[in-house]
């Protein structure tokens, strides 16, 4: 056969034919359902392969090839074309050996260059610390795996035959790639239902970190093997028996649940494993969807179910595709009895998920049910990327969406949606569409109308209620689960503080301006210079940082001054600047103090915070006193005359016990025109004392309304005491 390796053209491996007969297994029987010529680009990848690792040894010893070779054969059983199979064989060359991805190009082709560049690591790239280079290397490849889906099967490969020959590295090293595998490559097998790797990856994470726990179980598990085979020989008689009473063709047999799953449910519900009575499965396959339906009820007549353990898949698929009915039922001796009924088609998807039936075609005509909800998925990622702030910012919304719990909810028009376990009425708006989400002001669930945080349910119908100039609530990412809403909430807030910090670096770099006794701005050309010299990309990226605090405004102004030719040494910065407006309406740059709750009329005074800009506080703050060190962060700040907003302020009350005390407040707080945020009231009866506690949070126009307030309720007879709460 032309594709089989002769050892004297691999002299390398003459000491590994165990190598060597892999390689030709490979090339032979394993790849035979390729045409000839793909065959021959696989060999020649293998040769290429075998040349760039010539010399390089794994950790258990063996030539680094048998690794690359062991990966495509992984491939090799969800039937994957030549370029994917020669990505395999190829994925380290260009990381470990130095091979670029111009050569692979003119080699095997742009495709395979792709690939394998999508496989490569970034290690080129400086990062700040390790955690933004495992971020950075992710995004990359969920990038390339967005543009082929190949990409991320090599690489469940590479990850497999990795864990799989865990034994020979350092026990930390171990648990540090049992943790990632854990974490991310798991559940994206079971995000694009590979639920066979799945399995594996989570039994061999189980078996590194926590080894003593998986030698304890495994040998409980293989002891219970012989005890329960009674009862397990049982039940499959008692439902082959029924089904064929029934005339229904089908193929029945138990399987052992995976020790990962049985270890999670011992936790859980907090069991010993002799308490843990359904280690094992059934699994029915028949011949089409109505003998799936006419099956559960003919085991249901058989052995009694479990009231709300039933699951219809095959109407509402999950979102990797997976189809099957699942019930659990009573059987013999009380022991419960989980059982799948499927389809063999379903079947081939549960198992090997959007990898069962291989095809590559323009656009999206020929795809399936399975490929197109995992494209869709994909380009979800892409909006993800472009939205992000950062690596290890998309990493953790790509983590948040691996979660594989679902609910199942419906839009107005009946289409169905699934959302992660704990998704709220904002996660299904941006779902919907990120424009709903941006402008969502009001839900109805089932009809009713609901809180935006509320969680939603299984089989909730949810109705949306936008507003045109409505935009996104800082206070969502509180409770919001979604990737999406997450990183689009995160993506206006970053617009909107760029914008709102752009506006206060201008008014503050102004002001320093005037302290330097320079009225007039520099010309434009003074910014050109300051940006070549400073390497920042534009003005307003100098300004943002000035409001956010990062910057000295006369720092900056000083050395403007200076390429504009209009600063003298003699210059000293005498005459007091004019102080800054506060309107109250400036957005995300200014910020009012917790610890004090300035409101108009109350003297103030500015403290530029880095990366939370300028932050407004009373005079006499004692937060703001311990920081009268950094006399060059204080910023002078006064009201605008004409604030039309309003302002929290909170207020103690302390009241005689009577009854009606707490309605006769609140009554005179309305008749002066105040508005209650909140109020907290501590019972005098019930902790002994003579007096009720009243606190309101108020919301006031200024110092002279809350003036105005206090007085009304000063004239209450039941009223003691009266003051302003400072934080």
């Amino acid at each position: 056969m032309g594709s089989v390796i002769a050892p004297e053209e691999v002299p390398a491996l003459a000491g590994a034919s165990g190598v060597l007969a892999d390689a030709n297994r490979f090339l032979g029987e394993l790849t035979l359902y390729l045409k000839p010529e793909d065959r021959t680009l696989l060999r020649a990848a293998f040769l290429f392969s075998e040349t760039a690792h010539r010399g390089q040894i794994r950790r258990s010893g063996e030539p680094y090839i048998s690794h690359p070779l062991a990966v495509a054969t992984i491939l090799t059983q969800w039937k994957l074309d030549a370029q994917a199979l020669a990505g395999a064989l190829l994925h380290d060359v260009m990381e470990d050996s130095g091979i670029s991805k111009l050569e692979l190009t003119d080699k095997f082709g742009k495709t395979v260059a792709e690939l394998v560049d999508g496989m490569s690591k970034l290690d080129k790239l400086e990062f700040e610390n390790k955690e933004e280079a495992q971020a950075e290397n992710f995004r990359k490849m969920l990038l390339a795996m967005a543009r082929d889906l190949r990409v991320i099967l090599i690489k469940l490969a590479d990850r497999l035959h990795n864990m799989r020959t865990l034994d020979s590295i350092r026990p930390d090293k171990q648990r540090r790639i049992a943790r990632e595998t854990l974490e991310i490559y798991a559940p994206i097998a079971n995000r694009i239902g590979l639920n066979g790797i799945y399995r594996e990856l989570d039994d061999l994470c189980f078996k590194y970190l926590h080894p003593h726990r998986y030698e304890v179980l495994s040998r409980a598990l293989k002891a219970a093997r012989g005890n329960r085979r009674e009862v397990v020989t049982k039940i499959l008689e008692g439902i082959r028996t029924k089904l064929a009473a029934n005339h229904i063709a089908a193929t029945v047999y138990g399987r052992e649940k995976n020790l990962a799953s049985i270890y999670r449910k011992m936790q859980e519900k907090h069991l010993s494993f002799s308490e843990v009575l359904d280690i094992y499965g059934f699994r029915v396959i028949v011949q089409d969807v109505p003998t799936c339906y006419l099956t559960i009820g003919a085991l249901h007549s058989l052995f009694k179910p479990i009231a709300g353990k039933f699951k219809d898949y095959i109407a509402i698929p999950k979102a990797n595709g997976y189809q099957s009915l699942h019930t659990t039922l009573f059987g013999p001796y009380g022991t419960p009895i989980e059982v799948q009924i499927r389809t063999a088609d379903m079947h081939r998807i549960a198992d090997a998920g959007v990898a069962s039936h291989w095809m590559y075609k323009s656009g999206d005509e020929g795809f399936s049910d399975v490929q197109k909800k995992t494209h869709q998925w994909l380009q979800s990622l892409l909006e993800l990327q472009s939205e992000s702030g950062d690596a290890v910012e998309f990493l953790e919304h790509i983590k948040v969406d691996l979660f594989p719990d679902q609910v199942y909810v419906f839009t107005p028009k009946g289409k169905i949606l699934n959302l992660p376990q704990g998704a709220t009425c904002v996660d299904f708006a941006y779902a919907v569409h990120s424009d709903i989400g941006d402008r969502c002001i009001a839900a109805k669930i089932n009809h009713e109308l609901a809180p935006l945080r509320s969680r939603l349910k299984n089989g909730d119908q949810i109705e949306i209620v936008t507003a045109a100039h409505a935009r996104p609530n800082p206070a969502w990412l509180s409770f919001v689960t979604t990737g999406k809403a997450r990183s689009h909430i995160r993506h206006f807030l970053r617009t909107l503080r760029f914008e709102d910090s752009v506006l206060l670096g201008e008014r503050l770099v102004n002001q320093a301006f005037s302290a330097l006794h320079q009225e007039k701005p520099v010309a434009q050309d003074a910014w050109e210079r300051y940006l070549r010299e400073s390497g920042d990309k534009s003005r307003e990226d100098v300004l943002a940082d000035v409001g956010l605090g990062k910057r000295l405004a006369v720092v900056i102004a000083k050395r403007l001054l200076q390429l504009a030719g209009q600063w003298s040494e003699d210059v000293t910065p005498g005459r007091k600047p004019a102080a800054v407006t506060i309107r109250g309406t400036e957005g995300m740059s200014i910020q009012f103090a917790r610890c004090c709750n300035p409101i108009p009329g109350d003297p103030i005074l500015g403290f530029v915070k880095k990366d939370q800009g300028l932050i407004v506080h009373t005079h006499d703050c004692p937060v703001l006193s311990k920081n009268r060190a950094d006399a060059d962060k204080m910023i002078d700040v006064e009201w605008d005359p004409e604030v039309s907003r309003l302002f929290d302020v909170t207020i103690r009350v302390m009241a005689s016990t009577v009854r009606g005390t707490l309605a006769s407040v609140a009554a005179a707080i309305a008749e002066a025109e105040g508005n209650i945020a909140a109020v907290t009231m501590t019972d005098g009866q019930e902790t002994g004392e003579r007096h009720n506690m009243i606190q309101f949070t108020l919301q006031v126009a200024n110092r002279a309304h809350l003036a105005r307030i206090m007085r009304s309720i000063r004239q209450l007879q039941a009223v003691y005491r009266i003051t302003r709460v400072r934080g």
